[in-house]
């Protein structure tokens, strides 16, 4: 007897052909609608880049670096914070920000200067640092529990920055018409935190494998950045120099108009003005960051939310989620936004966050202390465009990379010490009593020296050698102008048939005489001398 009737038979198959044909449509549907996403995002990535190919690859190549920050910051933040107690996450936490500290400090002198020399192949620094990405990430996931993890962690980092100032460094070279170098930067960045974010349930899901397996996500992501950063155009690249360069010699001491950050030019003053300005909201984002986690941890700070108890983790996870809406709210105002006054954009940035810090210590919530951390994470992404900006416009290419190296290290050590001083155990209220005291300061500075630089503006475009030099040199005073007053002019003597050709009056506009000592000239010690043989009538009614 057979198992199933004719009539069952043919349900069956009606069934799974149903299914078939179901799958395939939905397969055919996903794939059309993957390809409309795919179009979408690329034409949305190619308007934001101003239709210029390399900044294309530029985007790309940052979305991929983020991306694989984001699958390093997923695996480390399970191994150091999550899975271990209280006293031994401090301990490691600050053992982590120690070691931080020291590639940081070394970068300035040392990596700065050799990608200011080597400019000429920025391409290729770009992709060792990928390259170098990926197998420290790969090192990390094979020594998660010993000491391995933070020589490892110390390269990742370094490796990090210095891809961050070459990075920097090439946007002026790709810039496209129409678009300012703060527009760009900060359009660059929203790329970066949208691919961070695609990316961070991709490493969450790895994560429950075991925390070594984001690394090694991470390991292959940075080598596809790798293949992106060299098929950057080549103007990307800077004119290779005349002489071989001697890195090492760089790292001595430079001239005073060499020196990064404009130390000793007037376009100077800026620059180091909107760092300073920039640094101090990136302690005050480095102190929430680590001070709530653990006082949410510690149970210094309510779980409750408008009535409702979230719990710790939730609770941590709102607030690590403000301070990345924060940062991605001023990556996206800044990409319509046009910086012409840092100092002013700072200084008001700063009064912000110095009130909402006041008013979260008086009204101490999990509501109010999550809207600082919003603020204060906006007030430092727009802080550090416009330090940026100011690099970028206001220093010669060929200090470029030192002077952003100089900056993302005086950025970091600001991190650091801010998250040193979370790692303290204030008391819930009075950890943000101190937020607010280093938010009042910042913003009192801020307002000090946005009035004392208030004519100080940026153009929105890097500015040439020249006219950086046009800058920095004042006008030489007249010889003239240094003696009592102005001579009246004389009129000039009849010219000989022997007269010098020197004395041509095209060499010399009118109203203007040539200066020559007075023992080259005949007859200096009488009237008419020297000044009178020289000095230029004017050729017409002088206006």
């Amino acid at each position: 007897m057979p198992l199933f009737s004719r009539s069952e038979r043919s349900l069956l198959g009606r069934t799974v052909g149903t299914g078939i044909r179901a799958v395939r449509l939905l397969l055919r549907g996903s794939a059309r609608g993957g390809r409309w996403m795919t179009r979408r995002a690329g034409s949305a990535r190619t308007r934001g880049a101003g239709g210029e190919v390399g900044m294309v690859r530029l985007f790309d190549l940052h979305a991929v670096s983020c991306a694989g920050d984001t699958l390093i910051a997923i695996g480390l933040a399970g191994t150091i914070f999550f899975e271990v107690p209280l006293g031994e996450a401090r301990s490691k936490v600050a053992l982590y920000l120690l070691v931080t500290m020291v590639p940081f400090a070394m970068l300035a002198p040392v990596v700065g200067p050799l990608l200011d020399h080597f400019r000429h192949g920025r391409r290729y620094a770009l992709a060792a640092t990928m390259l170098g990405r990926a197998f420290l990430a790969w090192m990390i996931s094979d020594h998660m529990n010993g000491f391995g993890l933070y020589p490892a962690a110390f390269g990742v980092l370094a490796l990090s920055r210095a891809y961050g100032v070459a990075r920097s460094a090439a946007v002026p070279r790709l810039l496209p018409e129409g678009l300012g170098l703060s527009q760009v930067g900060a359009r660059a960045s929203v790329y970066g935190t949208v691919a961070g974010g695609l990316v961070a349930p991709i490493g969450l899901a790895a994560f429950w494998f075991g925390p070594q397996w984001p690394l090694r996500v991470a390991s292959v992501i940075f080598l596809v950045g790798m293949v992106i950063a060299l098929r950057l155009p080549p103007r990307a690249d800077s004119d290779p120099p005349e002489r071989v360069p001697r890195p090492l010699r760089s790292l001595g001491r430079r001239a005073a108009g060499d020196r990064p950050l404009g130390r000793g030019r007037p376009a100077g003053r800026l620059v180091i003005a909107t760092l300073i300005g920039a640094a101090l909201p990136r302690a005050v984002y480095g102190f929430l960051l680590l001070f709530l986690a653990f006082a949410l941890k510690k149970g210094d700070l309510t779980t409750d939310f408008f009535g409702r108890n979230l719990g710790a983790e939730v609770a941590l996870g709102l607030v690590g989620g403000a301070l990345a809406v924060g940062t991605f709210l001023a990556t996206a105002v800044g990409t319509r936004l046009r910086i012409h006054r840092p100092t002013a954009i700072q200084s008001s940035s700063m009064v912000i966050v110095a009130g909402t810090a006041v008013l979260a210590t008086i009204q101490f919530s999990l509501p109010m202390v999550a809207l600082l951390c919003l603020v204060a994470a906006l007030a430092s992404g727009v802080s550090k465009l416009a330090v940026d900006a100011s690099i970028q416009e206001r220093i010669p290419e060929r200090l470029r990379a030192s002077s952003f190296a100089h900056s993302e290290t005086a950025l970091m050590l600001a991190f650091v010490a801010g998250g040193g001083l979370g790692l303290v155990p204030f008391d819930g209220r009075l950890g943000i009593a101190v937020a607010a005291g280093v938010g009042v300061l910042a913003a009192a500075r801020g307002a000090y020296v946005a009035g004392k630089l208030r004519d100080e503006r940026l153009v929105g475009r890097p500015l040439g050698d020249d006219e950086l030099a046009e800058e920095a040199t004042p006008d030489p005073p007249d010889a003239d102008d240094t003696a009592a007053g102005v001579a009246p002019t004389s009129p000039a003597p009849a010219r000989g048939p022997d007269a010098d050709p020197a004395d041509d009056p095209a060499l010399a506009p009118p109203g203007y005489h040539i200066y020559r000592p007075s023992s080259a000239v005949a007859g200096s010690g009488g009237p008419g001398g020297a000044d009178d043989e020289t000095r230029r009538e004017p050729r017409g009614p002088v206006s």
